[in-house]
């Protein structure tokens, strides 16, 4: 389960549409199809292949866009790259890991080629975010915007002009 960031942190990109929301949308739609045909918690956990716990979460949720939320990190030796990546990925996806870090550290960095590939995997690059959560979008809205840091008063304003 993701954990809400302090008041300083950064919220990611707003709003947009990845692998993640589109897996959890569908397992959401299969845990509610088995559901609705009388199989149990268990049962369709098994089935489905994902805990019991996430089952229960499913189960609860109303609609899938309520099981949507945005990852939250913490900051990164890799995120001062991360437009290099975009923009190298952007060019060729299947560019190698390896030719990757080369680039990165003839630029400074002095990270492991794990933490660059950790970050990778987790769609960091990419900003491969699920949508704001209905609360965090109200505590953008709601707050005072002198206690916004730069990248949430610029969020607030996409927000409000949505």
């Amino acid at each position: 389960m993701a954990r809400t960031p302090h008041a300083g942190a950064s919220l990611g990109p707003p709003l947009t549409e990845g692998q993640r929301t589109t897996t959890t949308r569908q397992r959401w739609q299969q845990a509610h199809d088995l559901l609705d045909q009388g199989v149990g918690l268990l049962a369709c956990a098994r089935r489905l292949g994902i805990s019991l716990n996430t089952v229960k979460r499913y189960a609860r949720a109303a609609e899938p866009d309520r099981m949507v939320r945005a990852p939250v990190y913490r900051s990164s030796l890799v995120d001062p790259y991360r437009g290099h990546l975009r923009e190298r990925r952007a060019q060729d996806l299947a560019v190698l890991v390896a030719h990757l870090l080369a680039e990165i550290r003839e630029q400074g960095y002095s990270g492991s080629a794990n933490l660059l590939v950790c970050y990778i995997n987790q769609g960091r690059v990419e900003a491969d975010h699920a949508a704001l959560s209905p609360r965090k979008v109200t505590g953008l809205l709601t707050c005072h915007p002198d206690r916004l840091g730069g990248t949430q008063h610029a969020l607030r304003d996409q927000l409000a002009a949505a």
